[in-house]
């Protein structure tokens, strides 16, 4: 088949060099072009990155040699050049939400890892085993935005993938409360120890904006699109607590749920054993085999051992039991920075592509 061009712009930070990497050899998608700050422009990738490449892997050779374009001034190059864009920006929200209209309207898909246009009512905000019906949305935005080709379409927020897509298979019992604790890693805030050695041998109370996603981003994407727009859910009620801790990858979440029908614990980990999405029924180069593991053993999932399950794609799960408070509990662990944030991504362009939203120009 032939390969969709794809850039990425916001290429030289840490998200974006997971894109990078995540494209090395990709069957479906060949790296075209990068697009980053003013202050990169015009150099290679290799030297406007420099020492600040922050993946475990080595920078792959296709990309080291492409000159780094303008995200803003070159925006009518990149969008040219290529049949979609990730994008994983730096910068004030109202920027972002102008930057990526404007690579829209300019026919150029695009795929975002932002959090600037999660609750814009056309937007659709996508967990590809999850909600991949809102992708029918996309039309009413396009129409809005005057565009044949053109689009935005989200990822949700990283937190939110250790814990939501537990939860949606039991929806079916009528989830009714959700108490949620998550402990993130230090890489999504962009860091690693290197850069950040204040996180060593500590643990920060505060994510600025954290809580109020992980309690409505949930209810978006279980929402339902109606008259052009996504309409999202009134229930569960969900509060969440949200601490950053020394882990460099992998968002673990202590959850508390009950229902308006209590399930067996059996039915609850048949549920996640049997689920799968739309992503495994089409196959898609980056979903997993199976998207929810359970362990059955007292100290899983554990971030050092598990987040890299299925390529970092797989959600994994353990310590379900009965809570005095609430019905039950248990925990989740999904990489932050693979299933959260470049990885989803990726498969997010991979089902719209699949699903013949995005075509080759």
């Amino acid at each position: 088949m032939k390969k969709y061009a794809v850039g990425v712009v916001g290429a030289t930070g840490m998200v974006g060099q997971r894109f990078v990497t995540l494209l090395e050899n990709h069957p479906w998608f060949q790296l075209t072009v990068v697009a980053a700050s003013a202050r990169s422009a015009g150099k290679t990738y290799e030297e406007a990155v420099g020492s600040r490449w922050a993946m475990t892997t080595p920078m792959p050779q296709e990309a080291k040699s492409l000159v780094v374009l303008d995200a803003q001034a070159d925006k009518e190059k990149v969008a040219a050049a290529v049949d979609f864009i990730f994008c994983a920006v730096d910068m004030k929200k109202e920027e972002i939400r102008a930057l990526e209209e404007a690579y829209a309207k300019l026919e150029c898909p695009v795929i975002s890892n932002n959090s600037a246009h999660r609750w814009t009512p056309d937007v659709p905000m996508v967990i590809p085993e999850v909600n991949p019906e809102h992708l029918k949305v996309i039309p009413a935005q396009q129409a809005r935005l005057g565009t044949k080709r053109g689009f935005i379409a989200v990822k949700s927020n990283c937190s939110i993938q250790s814990y939501a897509p537990a939860l949606h298979p039991l929806r079916a019992f009528g989830i009714e409360q959700v108490l949620v604790c998550t402990y993130q890693a230090i890489s999504g805030a962009g860091k690693t120890f290197a850069t950040w050695p204040e996180m060593v041998d500590n643990v920060i109370p505060y994510i600025g904006g954290e809580e109020e996603k992980s309690e409505k981003e949930p209810l978006k994407v279980w929402g339902t699109v109606e008259n052009g727009q996504i309409v999202t859910a009134s229930s569960p009620s969900i509060t969440a607590q949200c601490l950053r801790v020394p882990v460099s990858d992998g968002h673990t979440a202590a959850v508390f749920v009950s229902f308006q029908n209590k399930p067996t614990e059996e039915q609850i980990k048949d549920l996640w054993k049997n689920f799968r999405g739309r992503a495994q029924e089409l196959e898609l180069p980056s979903a997993p085999k199976q998207f929810l593991h359970y362990f059955e053993e007292a100290d899983r999932p554990q971030p050092k051992l598990d987040r890299d399950l299925e390529g970092g794609m797989a959600v994994t799960l353990g310590r379900l039991r009965p809570d005095t408070q609430y019905d039950y509990k248990f925990v989740g662990l999904s990489h932050n920075t693979l299933r959260g944030a470049a990885g989803g991504g990726v498969l997010l362009a991979e089902l719209l592509c699949a699903e013949g939203y995005i075509l080759p120009r």
